[in-house]
């Protein structure tokens, strides 16, 4: 993992996204924390199932993995969880407003761009015994552990990990005249791979696509290929935007070009973000940088690669959710039973892996599973070599709509104009508010 840990420690929350009324109702717990007053903290090794009801909520983007969690403990376990899946565009607004009103469920997840901005808002509960407490905490995702440590205080395990990877349609690249087993070593490699898939002119079939009118989309594929050589996309506190470095001029330069290649497809240009894997999902595209989460769901013989650098290397986005105790929850000792389950080999590897999804946990990287499948192995190694950047008024900077990442990718790529060094320093005002 990349440096991580060393700049959330020092992230305060992010402007905006929540209300103050909120800031002040968590404030004036002061003293008295849920984690003060007897709860996940002082849980035994495994917490309590004695048949109680658990509510969880999670997002949208999730729902698959979090119903397959949930019924698994359920089917053995005394205790319940009630699982509710909320709209991904509703889920800040329901945070927000269950937190103002103490009435958050036992659980939830965070997107891990929000899990810092939730911790230092206080919504969770200290869980550093209990997770200090895990034989194999030191295996457990450092990325995530990290976005929910403050002043050295734990309080979020990775619910499900989600990362950003190379894809390609295995018979497309063939159709081609491509190695089908070969992945493109370097985004310039990326570039000539989707040139050859569009110079076959089959109706319908596109070289490569994007979302490139989505920040989030663009964040999660396009960073890592930053990374991937070796360069950094934020300073190390994470107010400073370096997207206008020469790397990231070559990433921008890459996809220009292919931009007015006619290698992208069109839909590309418009795309915010609700159906920007569906033409690859539906064999219409040759390669894609593409959510891990996604590889269950394919339905056709696909490659599985990091992320390269324009000149080579490799990286990812170690995206998804963290999830962690709530501080409205009276049942924390019964949530922690669900956490420590989740983090254990069982729904790890028979729930998660089975099912083609990340593990959590480094020691289980190579198990039954991911032996059988090649492409399990290759995405939760590449998972060690990601970063999750987290900063300062992250979703104004790079997330929101219009936000001024957005304005230095379009301009770059789509139009052709723009000054990248005055584009990205609106990004880095916008992340010194």
């Amino acid at each position: 993992m990349r440096r991580t840990s060393g700049r959330r420690t020092a992230l305060r929350s992010l402007a905006g996204v929540l209300a103050v009324t909120l800031v002040l109702s968590v404030a004036a717990c002061g003293d008295d924390s849920p984690g003060d007053q007897g709860g996940a903290a002082q849980a035994g090794p495994n917490g309590v199932d004695d048949g109680s009801e658990l509510t969880l909520w999670t997002r949208a983007p999730l729902e698959k993995q979090a119903k397959l969690l949930v019924e698994a403990y359920n089917a053995g376990h005394k205790n319940k969880v009630k699982l509710t899946v909320v709209p991904n565009d509703d889920y800040v607004a329901k945070v927000g407003a269950a937190a103002g009103s103490d009435s958050l469920p036992d659980l939830f997840a965070a997107d891990i761009v929000y899990v810092p901005n939730w911790v230092n808002q206080g919504l969770f509960q200290d869980l550093s015994s209990n997770i200090d407490g895990l034989s194999f905490k030191d295996s457990v995702n450092k990325g995530h552990l990290a976005a929910g440590t403050q002043d050295g205080r734990k309080h979020v395990l990775p619910f499900v990990l989600d990362l950003s990877m190379l894809f390609w349609n295995k018979q497309l690249f063939k159709d081609a005249g491509l190695d089908p087993e070969k992945a493109p070593a370097s985004m310039v490699e990326y570039a000539a791979a989707a040139k050859a898939v569009q110079a076959m002119k089959k109706d319908g079939v596109y070289g490569t696509a994007a979302g490139l009118n989505c920040g989030g989309c663009l964040v999660f594929t396009w960073f890592p290929s930053i990374w991937a050589a070796g360069n950094e996309v934020l300073s190390e506190d994470g107010r400073e935007s370096k997207l206008a470095d020469d790397t990231a001029k070559k990433v921008y330069d890459i996809w220009a070009d292919l931009w007015r290649s006619g290698a992208v497809l069109p839909a590309s240009s418009g795309e915010t973000g609700p159906t920007w894997t569906a033409a690859f999902t539906e064999g219409k595209v040759g390669l894609m940088l593409y959510p891990a989460t996604l590889l269950s769901s394919t339905p056709f013989d696909a490659g599985v690669a990091g992320i390269p650098g324009p000149d080579g290397g490799a990286s990812t986005f170690v995206g998804g959710d963290g999830i962690g105790v709530s501080k409205d929850s009276k049942k924390a000792t019964q949530a922690w039973n669900f956490l420590s389950w989740m983090m254990s080999e069982e729904a790890q590897v028979e729930v998660l892996a089975k099912n083609k999804d990340v593990v959590s946990r480094s020691d289980l990287a190579k198990n039954k599973y991911a032996t059988a499948d090649p492409r399990l192995v290759t995405i939760n190694e590449v998972a060690g070599k990601g970063d999750t950047p987290v900063a300062m008024n992250f979703q104004q900077a790079f997330n929101a709509p219009n936000s001024p990442w957005l304005t230095l990718v379009r301009n770059q790529v789509l139009n052709a104009s723009g000054d990248t060094q005055k584009d990205n320093s609106e990004i880095t005002a916008v992340l010194k508010q």
